[in-house]
């Protein structure tokens, strides 16, 4: 008796993470599928991007806070040719003359099947080298080329920041079954 109360619980405690996490990745889904709009609503130009590349991710809302020493972190979703494959989350460190905080999204455009690949195989992550165009201050043209076939875009949401610093971002990439 008490071996089947025991897995009745085991199975109820699955059960329940299962169900949260999927509301989470619904919600970040949704959330991405916002931050698209507001892309292209910040810049029309935007459209082209999504429409071109092989492969993007969208991370709707990361947080980025720092003294001296910043960190960030964000979830996002990951589309391949526009459909939904996966879930990916970044971690960022760096340092450097900075302080405050802020909140941004960030969408990453993927134009050559091995920068998708490379992505997708969790062997993909920024370096000081790579810089991100903020669409909410690029010009109208927009017109950026990928470096190593990939293209980082940023539109600020709130929150104060001044920095100068150098680091890194790092990503994990989870794809649906």
């Amino acid at each position: 008796m008490k071996t089947k109360n025991l897995f009745t619980i085991v199975m109820l405690f699955i059960g329940a993470y299962i169900f949260a996490q999927n509301a989470e990745d619904k919600k970040i889904i949704r959330d991405a599928e916002q931050s698209k709009a507001a892309f292209i609503e910040a810049n029309p130009k935007m459209q082209d991007y999504f429409d071109d590349a092989k492969a993007y991710a969208i991370f709707p809302n990361v947080g980025k806070g720092a003294i001296i020493i910043g960190a960030a972190s964000g979830n996002g979703a990951v589309y391949e040719r526009g459909v939904l494959v996966g879930m990916a989350n970044m971690k960022q460190l760096d340092i450097g003359a900075q302080i405050g905080g802020k909140a941004y999204s960030e969408v990453i455009f993927f134009k050559t099947d091995k920068a998708v690949q490379k992505f997708m195989d969790d062997d993909f992550q920024f370096g000081s080298n790579v810089s991100a165009i903020a669409v909410d201050h690029a010009p109208p043209s927009l017109d950026i080329s990928y470096n190593d076939g990939v293209a980082v875009f940023t539109l600020q949401k709130e929150g104060l920041m001044a920095e100068v610093s150098v680091g890194g971002q790092r990503f994990d990439f989870e794809e649906f079954d």
